[in-house]
């Protein structure tokens, strides 16, 4: 459910204070009925929506990926601060898009937006566990006895408990981290629980979503069912990725 107002501003209707004059003139109609208040609750799903006698068709669902760079805060609005949403297209903004989680101010990588809402809620569902993954680089060499911390659920003081969660290190310096949920800097915390304090982080995948060789700054749409689509499980080895000098992953 949504005022009515906000539902025909997203369908491109007209502006906000368009609106007011437009439904005050009695020319907006749901399942038949004159409705002059834009305060008014619709369901896109259910309700019949009329503008001078044309039917309002319900805006489209979108899925878009983003290659989030640093410097900029998963917000729709953050005074004093570049939110990630000055780097949404004007149409895709236009269809009200919403951030997908978060990923913090100095995190790289791949960001979704979504306008549907059910997958909006599957997606950072704690009960869904779509798992996610994260290239990073930290002081010190990930070893056998870190992996066994990960995989039993590694505890981060204040009550919080991971789940279990799988590293893969990958060098000196250089690992690859899955997990099924978004703790505040969790990965961050993870590897500095550790002894390996996080120096660059970049999330690469998201369910059956890679980030690939997007560029930084750069989006693009994708269809609403890959994120969720079997083979959700990413935590498997076998998988290349192209790390920050061009090097081999797994």
């Amino acid at each position: 459910m949504q005022r009515l107002d906000k539902r025909l501003s997203e369908a491109g209707v007209a502006s906000r204070r368009e609106l007011k004059a437009i439904l005050k003139a009695g020319r907006v109609q749901v399942n038949g009925e004159v409705v002059r208040s834009g305060e008014r609750k619709v369901d896109e799903t259910a309700d019949e929506i009329r503008v001078d006698g044309v039917v309002v068709a319900a805006p489209r669902q979108v899925l878009w990926m983003l290659h989030k760079p640093a410097g900029y805060v998963t917000a729709t609005e953050a005074p004093r601060e570049r939110t990630v949403m000055e780097l949404v297209p004007e149409p895709l903004r236009a269809l009200d898009l919403k951030p997908v989680g978060r990923l913090d101010k100095d995190t790289e990588g791949l960001l979704l937006f979504t306008n549907d809402g059910k997958l909006l809620h599957d997606l950072i569902s704690p009960r869904r566990h779509v798992w996610k993954r994260y290239y990073a680089e930290h002081e010190g060499r990930a070893g056998p006895e870190d992996q066994a911390a990960f995989a039993a659920g590694m505890p981060l003081g204040g009550g919080e408990t991971c789940l279990p969660a799988v590293l893969y290190p990958l060098g000196p310096g250089r690992s690859l981290v899955d997990l099924r949920e978004g703790m505040y800097h969790q990965v961050r915390r993870m590897l500095a629980a550790r002894g390996m304090p996080v120096t660059y982080l970049r999330r690469i995948a998201f369910g059956g979503l890679e980030l690939g060789d997007l560029p930084p700054g750069q989006g693009r749409e994708v269809a609403l069912e890959t994120v969720l689509s079997p083979p959700c499980d990413i935590a498997q080895a076998g998988s290349r990725w192209v790390l920050r000098d061009g090097g081999d992953g797994l």
